[in-house]
């Protein structure tokens, strides 16, 4: 770019999945101290999720997203034409970021998935109309804490803390990010039951939800689990030694909670 002679009035383009986006978005961020971004999101899991509030970030050997910056796009473009490219399991692990902001903050919009049909047009106008409603979901809770400082914008995180550490534990290649949050979410229902007083048979529903997506709810017998325990401590929403751990106390709501333990971890992961 440098040798280009790009200049503060050029701009990057973001067009791929939610890799490429982050890749872009921080490039963009850094690139002589900021030029604009758009984001060309071509995946579902783009569209509803990564491609919405302007983080980006790039994986290292110890942790995801460790390194990055908040740099909000100036625009984003959605054809959901080109959901029509992708295989199942690519289009899929979408859902499970759909069913994440159901579970924090829409239960009309979990029963709408309970009872949608699998073999969907993608390009349908239900799919269109539950895109435009997760990226509502989001921008609204991003525009309440665009920083992530009071608390709000962490509850985006639910599933996110055991579902980073699988992801990390299986070298970023076992499983894709919407596989290693489907696992997340299910060991964060475990810790809220117990902590957050969800109902079991609410836990049920929402594994049941991730399951009709063809999402993984077990860990294989041999995944190393002790990995996921180590790449925990390097997790960012560790503060201080302790963990910011979103919890649900029935579809539709979330919160903070800040009496889980390591150990309540250990034994949800232990569960999977």
């Amino acid at each position: 770019m440098i040798a280009a002679g790009l200049d503060r009035q050029s701009f990057v383009i973001g067009l791929g999945g939610g890799m490429v986006g982050d890749i872009s978005g921080f490039v963009a961020a850094i690139y002589r101290r900021g030029i604009p971004h758009v984001q060309i999101p071509t995946t579902l899991l783009g569209m509803v999720d990564s491609s919405i509030g302007g983080k980006t970030g790039v994986n290292t050997h110890d942790g995801k997203n460790l390194i990055g910056a908040v740099h909000h796009p100036l625009l984003v473009i959605d054809d959901l034409d080109v959901l029509k490219t992708l295989p199942p399991r690519e289009f899929n692990q979408g859902f499970a970021e759909i069913i994440k902001h159901a579970v924090i903050a829409d239960d009309k919009m979990f029963r709408k998935l309970q009872s949608w049909r699998a073999r969907s047009p993608r390009r349908s106008l239900a799919l269109e109309s539950l895109i435009k409603r997760n990226i509502a979901i989001k921008s609204k809770i991003v525009a309440r804490d665009e920083s992530d400082r009071t608390g709000e914008r962490a509850l985006l995180n639910f599933g996110h803390t055991v579902g980073h550490a699988i992801e990390r534990a299986g070298d970023y290649r076992r499983f894709l990010h919407g596989e290693a949050l489907s696992l997340g979410i299910v060991a964060a229902c475990a810790i809220s039951i117990r902590r957050a007083g969800l109902a079991p048979d609410q836990r049920d529903a929402i594994v049941d939800l991730l399951r009709q997506f063809e999402l993984p709810t077990t860990l294989p017998k041999n995944f190393p689990r002790e990995k996921v325990f180590d790449a925990l401590k390097l997790d960012k929403k560790f503060e201080g030694g302790k963990v910011r751990f979103v919890v649900t106390p029935r579809v539709g709501a979330a919160h903070l909670a800040n009496d889980v333990t390591l150990d309540d971890i250990r034994e949800a992961v232990t569960q999977l």
